[in-house]
């Protein structure tokens, strides 16, 4: 291959810095253990070239190498859909996967936890529950048989501020609202981080929004019907969901009233475990009109209020949160944002996104929550390729190897 050969110096120096790599996976600097894997952020760019390269060298491989040896020993997707780990146990079902016994007086007590979330807690919890949604029905369904009017709307306002704070005490919640002087509009949207199908409930317990989403049948279905007369929740049967243009149509035609509440979404698409912030779906900020940036941190000492909807259906996970010792969290309204002149969707996306993350102490990831139940589309690998690829070109690789070829 002439100057595109292996050289035995190059290969050597390669295995170095591959047991360099395989040893920052699992120690840090000075020795140091800093969770599973110590990673190194060094773009492709900067760690394959070097200064008066020209050609391809056999140790470029090893970047592609520790890069996978990264994703199968702690990928930073996956993680993000399992409960997070505590240091310390609290007491409820899910700790360390490593718990052991420890000893009979930590027994005991957490013998006597269970005695008290499920003998005392629960049913106080479940009967809330009962009388919540029984007043979320029968309110509703009277305040939607009356004609629209200033009157219709302040008592359907009432009625769904009352109800859900039935339903947020059903549930022992403690919520510190920060910053109510940016609380969302009539006329705009308001976005959040994803956890839990339970975030609408601590958003409508300090004030009232239009929900989006498709019709489901059942109880939930029964609540649906209800609540749509005396408020206009937005829902899709499933045949519209698939429907962009339309889905978009009757988004904007709601922004554009200013007498109607503020569209709440979770532009996620999915529940994230409350650790980070993952990519926005573009259709939010195609609608226009202003965004009110919200984001929710749960506390997970008293409660994990991630739903994990892969292990756990619905019936399972409000068992889970009502057995729970409380939820705690804190909610923060930001200032209203717009999408700037030149800025797509993307974009202004992304932009309200960070500034989620950051308000609320989140880990910003710019992967697709839809790969909790996908593959990675094989566009991000041939992604990778292309960029090495050009590297090669821009470098010289491509014409060093095709004089090799021809000299042979």
């Amino acid at each position: 291959m002439g100057d595109a050969g292996v050289h035995p110096h190059r290969a050597a120096l390669g295995a170095g810095r591959l047991a360099g790599h395989l040893r920052g996976l699992f120690v840090g600097p000075n020795e140091d253990v800093r969770g599973i894997i110590e990673r190194d952020e060094t773009p492709m760019e900067k760690e394959i070239v070097h200064p008066h390269r020209v050609d391809f060298e056999f140790s470029d491989i090893f970047y592609f190498c520790r890069k996978g040896f990264e994703a199968i020993v702690e990928d930073e997707v996956t993680q993000r859909f399992s409960s997070e780990e505590l240091v310390s146990w609290n007491l409820l079902t899910r700790t360390n996967v490593n718990f052991h016994y420890i000893s009979l007086r930590l027994t005991i007590v957490w013998v006597i936890g269970v005695i008290v979330r499920y003998c005392f807690l629960l049913p106080l919890r479940i009967t809330l529950a009962a009388i919540g949604i029984t007043s979320m029905i029968v309110g509703t369904t009277i305040v939607g048989q009356l004609p629209n009017s200033s009157v219709k709307n302040y008592l359907s306002e009432v009625v769904h501020l009352t109800c859900s704070r039935i339903l947020v005490r059903a549930l022992s919640g403690t919520i510190h609202y920060h910053n109510k002087e940016n609380k969302p509009q009539k006329g705009g949207i308001c976005v959040a981080n994803h956890t839990s199908p339970i975030d609408a409930i601590i958003l409508t317990n300090d004030g009232c929004y239009a929900m989006v989403g498709q019709v489901h049948g059942g109880l939930m279905g029964v609540i649906q019907r209800a609540t749509v007369r005396a408020c206009p929740h937005v829902w899709f049967e499933r045949s519209e969901v698939k429907d962009r243009h339309l889905v978009t149509k009757r988004l904007r035609e709601h922004v554009a009233d200013k007498n109607k509440l503020p569209i709440l979404i979770f532009p996620e698409g999915t529940c994230i475990n409350n650790t980070s912030v993952m990519m926005f779906k573009k259709g939010s900020f195609e609608i226009g009109g202003t965004i009110y940036p919200v984001a929710i941190k749960y506390d997970p000492q008293f409660g994990d209020a991630f739903w994990n909807s892969s292990k756990y259906n619905i019936v399972s996970y409000l068992l889970r949160i009502m057995t729970s010792w409380a939820i705690v969290c804190n909610v923060w309204y930001m200032p209203p944002m717009v999408r700037q002149e030149g800025e797509d969707a993307v974009q202004f996306a992304n932009r309200v996104r960070s500034a989620i993350a950051r308000q609320g102490g989140l880990t910003e990831l710019p992967w697709d929550g839809g790969l909790k139940r996908a593959k990675v589309k094989d566009t991000f690998r041939e992604e990778q390729q292309k960029n090495f690829s050009k590297m090669l070109v821009r470098n010289g690789s491509v014409g060093s190897l095709s004089a090799g070829t021809e000299s042979d």
